[in-house]
């Protein structure tokens, strides 16, 4: 029987992926069991069952779960060499030591092998659209070397222009380091075209680690090149201290280009002007809970009619897969609801977050984060084909009773088959497609170790 690797050596511009069982994520939530997708070069033309289509390439999905591809609001892809090394820190740890010596260390060939790996890690994780919060804009070079490697991934991304990380004094501390202008020479080099996969943004410190004049001036720099806006708030007692929210509020300065990660410790009042102002929020749940940021913000913005998204943020410390979020996610709103219920002497009759709501934040909810739910997010004709295929007949996944329950649930990254993005398969059978792999994985072991030797001497 021919392999499904083999299957893929496209002829046409068309692939028909037959008899699977599709999570859309669309407006209706629908689940549709033994249907098929077409797509046509880079989108998805229709969603059907028994389609009958000449001239096309056919992909059986049969014992499959076709679904769209995760969408990780935030993530800093230049860490990726530093995988493990901040499992034991907190917060303060992590500015110290990762944006000290570690980030000052970086040559811009690091910084081109850590997003190329790093996105590829994504992709085989079934992550097909990342938000690169690049805070290692030491110089050009490195800007450079950060969207060039993020292209050679093949996947989907939004690279967040952010500022270097020479010394941990600059990035954080009431730092009174603007913005690099730096930025508008890259929007011209690299982002001149609507219709590429990777699309310019604005990574700013917020006020909550930089003065608020140098936030202000960072928030409009960005507005003058159209740019969204992402920054780091609520975290731990840095939220009380600086009303990042409130000052941005009371300045006119929020708006719906803006994302802000974490949230953790802001209070309802901030999540009331969030939401009033079309601002979109991002969660880590995992680093979250160990650095000291605080417990995930998912209910007080859904409380607040917020409909958050999910970030890993970084590998240096937490997993690097988005079944792992969604899990952290659910079941810690869960437990909060619970408590509640079990603090006031009865016993909870129902769960108060579903899995549902928990996937919609890992897909479509993070792609409006990115504003891109017009592009990715769902499986619907006219949008791009960002698709993920688990194998459903792999022993934690089969039976499927429930397909949404199976994925936040039971599954993980072993059961990731397929990852197609806009059109282009970039892993079949269970392996990246990517040509030279085991290359990238050399330079990156290389630059680790490169890394590691001159932080001890720094």
């Amino acid at each position: 029987m021919q392999s499904t690797l083999n299957k893929i050596q496209m002829k046409k511009n068309k692939l028909l992926l037959k008899e699977g069982c599709i999570i859309t994520m669309n407006q209706t939530l629908q689940v549709l069991r033994h249907t098929d997708i077409l797509i046509e070069n880079d989108k998805i033309s229709a969603i059907a069952p028994e389609l009958n289509i000449e001239d096309c390439q056919i992909i059986p999905a049969a014992g499959k779960i076709v679904m769209p591809g995760f969408v990780d609001s935030h993530r800093h892809v230049w860490e990726s060499p530093l995988k493990g090394i901040a499992a034991e820190y907190s917060l303060m740890q992590y500015l110290q030591h990762i944006l000290g010596p570690l980030a000052a260390s970086y040559r811009p060939e690091d910084v081109f092998v850590a997003n190329l790996y790093g996105a590829l890690e994504a992709l085989d994780a079934g992550i097909t659209t990342i938000f690169d919060w690049s805070h290692i804009m030491n110089t050009p070079a490195h800007a450079d070397a950060a969207i060039t490697g993020l292209m050679a991934a093949g996947g989907r991304a939004v690279f967040g222009y952010g500022t270097p990380g020479t010394a941990v004094w600059d990035w954080f501390y009431e730092s009174r380091l603007k913005h690099p202008g730096d930025i508008e020479r890259i929007c011209k080099e690299y982002f001149s075209s609507q219709r590429q996969l990777i699309t310019p943004a604005m990574a700013i410190r917020g006020p909550e680690y930089s003065l608020f004049n140098v936030s202000r001036d960072d928030i409009n720099l960005a507005r003058s090149l159209c740019l969204p806006v992402s920054m780091h708030v609520g975290c731990g007692a840095f939220a009380s201290k600086y009303k990042a929210i409130e000052r941005l509020d009371s300045a006119g300065l929020l708006g719906p280009d803006m994302n802000f990660a974490h949230c953790n410790y802001l209070d309802s009042h901030d999540f009331e002007k969030l939401a009033a102002n079309g601002c979109s929020i991002s969660i880590t749940p995992e680093v979250e809970m160990q650095m000291g940021i605080g417990f995930p913000a998912t209910g007080k913005a859904l409380a607040a009619g917020i409909a958050p998204a999910l970030g890993i943020d970084v590998i240096t410390a937490t997993s690097g897969d988005m079944f792992t979020q969604m899990r952290i996610a659910l079941q810690t709103q869960r437990a909060f609801a619970n408590a509640e219920i079990l603090n006031a002497g009865e016993m909870p009759q129902n769960v108060s977050l579903t899995t549902i709501d928990v996937l919609k934040m890992a897909t479509i909810n993070g792609a409006r984060a990115l504003n891109l739910a017009e592009t990715t997010g769902s499986l619907e004709p006219g949008k791009q084909a960002d698709i993920i295929m688990l194998d459903a007949g792999m022993l934690n996944l089969s039976p499927v009773n429930d397909p949404v329950a199976t994925v936040v649930s039971q599954a993980n990254i072993s059961n990731i088959d397929t990852v197609i993005v806009a059109g282009k398969i970039v892993k079949a059978n269970h392996k990246l497609l990517y040509q030279g792999f085991d290359g990238v994985k050399h330079r990156l072991e290389n630059s680790a170790a490169h890394l590691l030797e001159q932080a001890l001497v720094i």
